[in-house]
């Protein structure tokens, strides 16, 4: 479930804090055939973001196999980033953004086991950025393949950050258990 929570927000505004880990929001593109994000009620759906920068894909195989962890950890920050620029797109601002949920796919061999720790990387930039309005519930599952041979790809659903009622994080409460039946 994870060790203690850092609840602290980082200091500057996303933008700087953002520019300080080494990245700057991309200029978000259109596609004829879908749109990079979708707004239903007070939710905005990002639409699947790969790891490209400047329009180049930063790295292309499957993570057990042909990528290193650690370059897949790298990527999923870069994927995180542009799924971070369509989010802002969507509610006018980086400082207006509040995570939701993440859904991150690793392009991974059946033996690779880490797909959380490849989440983990996009997880810390979140909230290292966003701080509070970062933490979001997530989901890493492990894939035979992605658009592009890529070896990351993230999707994410955000809302306005005060616009909504405050989310209350059923993770420090603990784990209920249900009955199928």
């Amino acid at each position: 479930m994870g060790g203690p929570v850092e609840t602290s927000t980082p200091s500057g505004s996303a933008a700087e804090r953002l520019e300080a880990l080494g990245f700057t929001l991309p200029r978000v593109g259109s596609d004829a055939k879908y749109v990079n994000h979708r707004s239903v009620d007070s939710s905005v759906y990002v639409s699947g973001q790969l790891p490209y920068k400047d329009g180049v894909l930063l790295g292309q195989g499957i993570v057990g196999r042909d990528v290193e962890t650690e370059a897949a950890r790298d990527l999923a920050r870069q994927a995180v980033v542009n799924c971070l620029a369509a989010a802002a797109d969507a509610v006018g601002g980086l400082e207006r953004v509040r995570i939701v949920q993440m859904l991150v796919f690793v392009a991974s061999t059946p033996e690779f086991g880490e797909q959380s720790r490849v989440a983990d990387a996009a997880s810390d930039l979140l909230f290292e950025v966003l701080g509070a309005n970062g933490r979001h519930a997530r989901t890493a599952i492990g894939v035979a393949g992605l658009p592009r041979n890529s070896p990351v790809e993230i999707q994410m659903v955000v809302c306005t950050a005060g616009a909504t009622r405050s989310f209350e994080d059923v993770g420090t409460r603990g784990i209920h258990s249900f009955s199928h039946r």
